[in-house]
């Protein structure tokens, strides 16, 4: 774990203990007094003072981006739930890496065709692929990409065989990712986990959830400027701060009905 300052600290614990009241009188103290650290005017920007990304292509051209990283992590703690026949979006880059030999089949689903393609679906209209069809539905950085979040989550459900797993991952705080008129996505939401917890709340009925998120305040503002996992420590990468929500993780487990005997 990355090492908490004693500042950070402190106000960990007022934020927990305080009322309201009394934090907003101590925080104006702290202004009226000029008691901040660092003292106001004098933080060093240094390489960040910039108005453009160090990359502006998610740091492909430094090395490995901060979100793969953070996806690859979430993927990895849960790749036993890589197994049967499994589903990925675009390609299957990640079924082949975590799957393994617990993978019997592999389908691809895009929107349009594709090389990797075995199946061809709008997931908001997707009513030719057939139910309960997949034991693993791996869906990262692409419910963002969908205005009609709920009824592509509906069909992600539809399709998922009873005790099926999903594993997705979206933008938190990120840089757009595409834009309508440049190419022919669009990049519509970025969800926090509260969101995420309503939206399957809503979507996947009595099913098993597990929201959860990586970054913090560091890994963040690298991950906007394209800085590549590399040039942070392991411990500033895996430090969680569930204020500051890079990658949104869910984990959900479709409900298998009981067997009356």
């Amino acid at each position: 774990m990355a090492y908490i300052s004693l500042r950070d600290r402190v106000i960990g614990l007022a934020k927990g203990m305080l009322p309201p009241k009394l934090r907003d009188w101590v925080v104006k103290q702290q202004r009226r007094l000029h008691l901040q650290w660092p003292p106001v005017g004098i933080v060093r920007f240094g390489s960040f003072r910039r108005l453009t990304p160090i990359s502006p292509i998610f740091a492909i051209d430094r090395g490995f981006p901060i979100e793969r990283y953070y996806i690859e992590k979430f993927l990895t703690s849960n790749s036993s739930d890589i197994r049967g026949r499994s589903l990925e979006m675009g390609d299957d880059f990640y079924i082949q890496k975590f799957g393994k030999e617990r993978v019997d089949k592999i389908d691809v689903l895009n929107v349009v065709e594709s090389p990797h393609a075995t199946i061809i679906a709008d997931l908001t209209c997707a009513d030719h692929i057939p139910a309960n069809s997949f034991d693993c539905i791996i869906f990262t950085q692409s419910l963002q990409m969908i205005y009609d979040m709920k009824a592509a989550l509906q069909h992600l459900h539809r399709i998922l065989k009873p005790g099926g797993v999903l594993l997705l991952t979206s933008h938190g705080i990120s840089k757009i990712g595409r834009r309508l008129g440049r190419d022919q996505w669009g990049e519509y939401w970025h969800i926090t986990t509260q969101s995420a917890e309503r939206l399957f709340t809503e979507t996947f009925p009595n099913a098993q959830i597990q929201i959860g998120s990586y970054g913090n305040v560091l890994a963040a503002m690298c991950a906007l400027h394209g800085l590549a996992s590399e040039e942070l420590s392991p411990k500033e990468l895996d430090h969680v701060d569930p204020d500051f929500e890079v990658i949104v993780t869910v984990r959900a487990v479709k409900h298998e009905p009981s067997i009356k005997l």
